[in-house]
């Protein structure tokens, strides 16, 4: 216990003193001391509320008997980041999070954490982070934002991106614009559909570091203050049972989050976030666990953007238990793992069930016999590939056509625009991988465009960058190795022909093997004038296929 090594005896007058300082009693000093990492903003709409929620978070704690500590983490919003020299420094954060998380713990020595994040970088980190340390940790979002409302259906953000997509089109005029503006993100959250945030708050619960609810909760329901009360008192139970956050996150634990991440059909990002967290673990996870997990994995959930339902829908009909619960039907997950409540994931969800076969399907109704993520691979792709099959039109399962190639976000977003897309086309978007962003940004509108112009049963799109949970189409992303180290997705040349079988995992670059050796031996990749943290980042990342890493 930290008392015992900083607040207790003559030696740690010092240390005490200090404390006093903070307007801390002796009997709060000699409580176990709680970390509340608090990714409270005001830039952030999944972050807004966070401030109750570490408020509840500290009266959990108090209730219990510990003495409640705050301190701060970063978070980026990917959409106001979106499109802009912004997202090259949103994947970079996770570290930053990571790192001054275990800086401050460190530091202080706390007897035990709660973590309170809620978006896509912030929630990787933080369980990043939690491993790192390794000392009694409880997950709690912020917690999922209510869909929005246009013309009496449910909205979220991805139809947001399209509905621009649509207007440069001439398909809706600039009031219908507005009035899609103005009433998609209707309250604070994680915006709506199984994005990456959701696709991570979902994922905790899988590895067993979140209560139940964690992830479906909505932001603005008065149970979310009720769940991070319980977040609090529970911190104090794991820290008498000493149950520490690798005793959580195993090798089956991890296959857990990966079966549940293929019936949910989450975020495509997971293939980054899951072997970052995993290799703070010491657990061996690759992408060809993916398809391993995927093909016997049924796919029951379609949120949006795959489908017309969203967190609040996942929440009504049981939550992340309730998905846990029909793949026990196949014997798909190892219920004997440990979790944060002390308990094991089987007697989690044994009262759980399936409320709205509508929103979970049952796994003897699946959307598909497989997973909703598909690992990719071919001579463009050697190192792997990451596509969202839940989320792609049957039409375009498989598709050959010929390459347009762009060699940044910007000039393809402009092509597209202009109109110079066309049917059967496979746009090629390089030089964003995580060193050629760097940062590896998100794609969402290049790919909202394509599906607001209605092009979306016809063109494809893959990138050494990445795509926001939000996208839905034939986007493939994570081409590894990048174009910047000398990936082959950096010989593509305009009107080559490039061949993608999804239910295949193959994705080809058709040209001759000679002219491939040719073309490879002569490439010399493109760099770019870089500083500060960006130029150390690209120069210590790893491939998108091995999750984007620090070494």
């Amino acid at each position: 216990m930290i008392k015992d090594t900083i607040v207790n005896g003559p030696q740690n007058a010092a240390h005490r003193s200090l404390y006093h300082a903070l307007g801390m009693t002796k009997e709060e000093q000699q409580r176990p001391l709680i970390g509340i990492v608090s990714s409270y903003n005001e830039i952030v709409p999944g972050h807004i509320n966070i401030d109750k929620i570490v408020e509840a978070v500290r009266m959990g704690v108090a209730m219990a008997g510990g003495t409640p500590i705050v301190f701060p983490a970063i978070a980026v919003c990917d959409g106001i980041a979106m499109g802009h020299t912004g997202m090259k420094y949103s994947l970079v954060t996770r570290d930053l999070i990571a790192d001054s998380t275990e800086a401050m713990v460190r530091a202080h020595g706390f007897d035990g954490l709660v973590m309170v994040p809620n978006c896509d970088k912030n929630v990787p980190g933080l369980l990043m982070a939690a491993a790192r340390v390794n000392i009694p940790t409880v997950f709690v979002s912020g917690g999922p934002m209510l869909a929005g409302r246009v013309n009496g259906k449910k909205t979220s953000l991805s139809s947001m991106f399209e509905a621009v997509g649509a207007y440069n089109a001439g398909k809706i005029d600039e009031e219908q614009l507005t009035v899609c503006e103005e009433n998609t993100c209707p309250t604070c959250g994680s915006c709506s559909g199984m994005y990456t945030a959701n696709s991570m708050n979902c994922l905790t619960e899988a590895l067993g570091m979140g209560l139940a609810g964690n992830g479906t909760i909505p932001a603005v329901y008065s149970k979310r203050i009720e769940l991070a009360k319980h977040a609090g008192m529970q911190v104090m139970e794991l820290v008498r049972q000493n149950i520490c956050p690798r005793d959580i996150m195993t090798e089956k634990a991890f296959k857990n989050a990966l079966t549940v991440d293929m019936a949910l059909g989450c975020s495509t990002n997971s293939m980054l976030h899951l072997p970052a967290i995993a290799n703070e673990c010491d657990v061996e996870f690759s992408l060809d666990m993916a398809n391993k997990v995927s093909t016997k994995t049924p796919n029951l959930c379609h949120l949006a953007p795959a489908g017309p339902t969203y967190m609040e829908d996942l929440n009504e009909a049981g939550g992340v238990y309730a998905v846990m619960k029909e793949l026990t039907k196949l014997d798909l997950l190892d219920t004997s793992v440990l979790t944060c409540t002390g308990r094991t994931m089987g007697e989690n969800i044994a009262h759980s069930f399936n409320r709205d076969p509508s929103v979970i399907r049952p796994v003897e109704d699946p959307y598909s016999q497989t997973g909703g993520i598909a690992v990719l691979r071919g001579n463009l792709a050697p190192e792997g590939s990451v596509v969202k099959r839940s989320a792609v039109a049957p039409e375009m399962l498989v598709h050959e056509g010929p390459a347009k190639v762009f060699d940044c976000e910007e000039d393809a977003q402009a092509a597209i625009n202009a109109g110079k897309i066309v049917a059967g086309d496979v746009v090629v978007i390089r030089y964003e991988g995580p060193k050629g962003g760097p940062g590896m940004r998100e794609m969402l509108n290049p790919t909202s465009a394509i599906m607001g112009m209605g092009l979306g049963g016809s063109v494809a799109l893959i990138t050494d960058g990445r795509f926001s949970g939000a996208t839905r189409g034939a986007c493939i992303g994570h081409v590894s190795p990048e174009a910047a180290s000398r990936g082959p997705i950096g010989i593509v040349k305009d009107g080559d022909i490039i061949s993608i079988n999804i239910p295949e995992n193959r994705i080809e670059l058709k040209i001759d093997p000679s002219e491939f050796e040719e073309r490879m031996q002569n490439f010399t990749p493109k760099t770019k004038e870089l500083s500060g943290y960006l130029k150390r980042y690209a120069n210590m990342v790893s491939s998108g296929a091995s999750g984007a890493i620090l070494k």
